[in-house]
């Protein structure tokens, strides 16, 4: 069962492979030079979307084609290479180029999943019985598109992760003058006025004690940003230890969401060879 519709997929991996350097079929410095083929990167490729969306363990999805080991190590040769980094900023510039990024409206708020295996950003989650949690602080445009992430323990608070979750904006090249962050009650501070007027931006903050859907304002294409990405299950109950692995799976479910609100939104204004029929 294919993790995604081949119209997302077969964007995505020639766009991949491109930055992959060539590899020989068989390792030069071996003295027989007869031992086994290098395992195609398609292969592995599939198979990392397949952990992403469905969630399951390394040793679930290998099969014949390769091993878990396998997996992991390749895993690890694309995070050294920066590899799944680079497709996301691709991903976000071909958005931006096509499409055209909301950055006059940025949205900011935190997201708590489950981390059972803990590791080096999990937290005792205070909507889990103290169990381990994770955090994401997550920053989106005006329509949903992420564009940054911070993680942390899930006993850390929203307000503390503001200020290195805005830094992300200085990747994004040149901003819009007048930027406006919606933010929820979380943030209702003089320390997040401050922080936000330090650095020129204007403040769309919920007021605590006042309901929620009165205010809501724009904020909530941050709240529907999460919701995508639980939606890959891999991200919604973490087993993984390390930050740069489950960074590197958020930069590719990032991807994903990016490219897909792409070929959605240019369905009806474009066409090109591998359109779908019907619109995504």
């Amino acid at each position: 069962m294919p993790a995604l519709p081949s119209w997302l997929t077969e964007p995505l991996w020639e766009q991949f492979v491109a930055l992959l350097s060539e590899r020989p079929e068989f390792h030069p410095d071996h003295p027989l030079g007869c031992h086994r083929r290098r395992i195609s990167d398609r292969i592995i490729f599939d198979k990392l979307l397949q952990l992403l969306r469905f969630g399951c363990s390394y040793e679930a999805i290998a099969d014949t084609t390769c091993l878990a080991t396998t997996i992991r190590s390749r895993r690890d040769e694309w995070i050294r290479l920066s590899a799944l980094a680079q497709l996301k900023q691709i991903a976000l510039d071909s958005y931006d180029r096509i499409v055209g990024l909301v950055l006059n409206q940025i949205a900011v708020d935190g997201s708590i999943t489950k981390a059972p295996g803990g590791g080096e950003v999990a937290g005792r989650s205070p909507v889990d019985r103290g169990k381990q949690g994770l955090k994401r602080s997550g920053m989106t445009d005006g329509y949903g598109i992420p564009l940054g992430r911070v993680l942390a323990g899930a006993n850390r608070h929203d307000s503390p992760l503001l200020a290195p979750t805005l830094d992300r904006l200085d990747d994004l090249g040149p901003l819009p003058d007048d930027i406006t962050v919606h933010l929820d009650a979380g943030y209702d501070s003089d320390k997040t006025r401050t922080l936000l007027s330090e650095r020129g931006l204007h403040g769309c903050i919920a007021h605590k004690g006042d309901k929620a859907p009165i205010q809501a304002s724009r904020r909530w294409h941050v709240e529907r940003t999460h919701a995508w990405q639980n939606a890959f299950y891999r991200l919604a109950r973490w087993y993984e230890r390390r930050t740069t692995v489950i960074d590197a799976f958020f930069d590719l479910a990032d991807t994903i969401i990016t490219v897909r609100s792409l070929i959605r939104q240019a369905w009806t204004t474009h066409l090109w060879g591998e359109r779908p029929n019907r619109r995504p």
